[in-house]
């Protein structure tokens, strides 16, 4: 384990880890949190994580980076020592990786969890927010998803993801830590990574087709999703971490825009919003493969619950989204 520190300034508020901090969602979380004032400590282990995504905070004088592995004891107690909030992004995403390896995403989702959860509660942090998934929603046909109407588990990665939300629950109830689980719907946004074997659909399609490529759509392209843009998902962290409401406190919360878009239009989206930059995009011709294992057919959130307790209002639909999603990969990344 390996630990980056810079000073601590007289002006940072409160001192919050971000686990999983050199992700796609963790790295945005350091970002804005440390344009707060805020003084932000990383816990990764960089096997998902890129050191590039750090790039803007990392000699940042209230930027902590600790290199560990959440499934360390060690590591997280190291990491909450001295913190206010926990926001709790480490896991193994992807339900096919989950299928692939079960073991693996159980080690990091569940064990890596409960780590979290006794380091949090030893070191007395304030509350701790972690990232729950619409996955534990399963094979329920309901829409939209409501938070106290789940289904059975379609995956391991969705056993493990709600298996998070019994601890958190168990922890709150036996030791008073505070615990708010955001179930996050397909966010997407700068620095989502398109590579890889478990790539996101989103940047994968929009890498795919910069490069003139054929993208794949897994069926017949009518499952639907709740797409739900990464800015949305900073502000309903903030508000889960910061909110006085004591009922909001100890619950789960849909995190997401609260509409949902077919993969076929998603497409039609990207192919629109990719052309402004590259008109050949447009004519790039799409193929449909197998339906994928473990996959829910239809995701729609209801964000109700998050707007009464919490005061969420999304501001980016998953159009707007998307064209600022474009815009950062045609500037980075072609």
């Amino acid at each position: 384990m390996t630990t980056v520190k810079h000073s601590m300034e007289n002006s940072s508020k409160y001192k919050i880890l971000i686990t999983g901090g050199a992700g796609f969602i963790g790295s945005n979380l350091c970002e804005y949190f440390i344009n707060k004032d805020h003084h932000v400590v990383c816990l990764d282990n960089f096997v998902t994580g890129h050191r590039y995504n750090l790039d803007y905070v990392i000699s940042h004088p209230n930027f902590t980076l600790i290199e560990g592995d959440i499934r360390n004891l060690k590591d997280c107690e190291k990491a909450v020592k001295g913190c206010d909030y926990v926001l709790h992004q480490a896991a193994l995403g992807s339900v096919p990786r989950s299928i692939n390896d079960p073991i693996t995403t159980n080690d990091v989702n569940i064990s890596g969890f409960l780590n979290m959860l006794i380091a949090s509660r030893d070191a007395k942090i304030k509350r701790f927010v972690y990232a729950a998934s619409s996955s534990t929603y399963g094979d329920s046909e309901s829409l939209p998803k409501v938070e106290e109407k789940i289904g059975n588990p379609l995956s391991p990665y969705a056993i493990t993801k709600y298996v998070n939300e019994l601890y958190a629950d168990i922890f709150s109830k036996t030791f008073g830590l505070e615990t708010i689980g955001l179930r996050y719907f397909n966010v997407f946004g700068r620095r989502q990574d398109p590579n890889g074997a478990y790539a996101a659909v989103i940047p994968k399609f929009v890498m795919q087709l910069m490069n003139h490529e054929s993208p794949v759509i897994n069926g017949d392209g009518n499952f639907s999703r709740d797409f739900t843009y990464i800015d949305n998902i900073i502000q309903i962290n903030e508000l889960a971490m910061l909110t006085e409401n004591p009922e909001a406190i100890n619950s789960v919360y849909n995190a997401a825009f609260g509409d949902r878009t077919t993969l076929n239009d998603l497409i039609l989206y990207i192919k629109e919003s990719l052309s402004k930059y590259d008109s050949k995009i447009g004519s790039t011709p799409i193929i449909h493969g197998p339906s994928r294992a473990g996959d829910i057919p239809h995701s729609l959130a209801s964000i109700s619950k998050a707007k009464r307790l919490l005061g969420y209002k999304p501001e980016f639909s998953m159009q707007e989204g998307l064209n600022e999603a474009v815009k950062w990969y045609w500037n980075h990344l072609k």
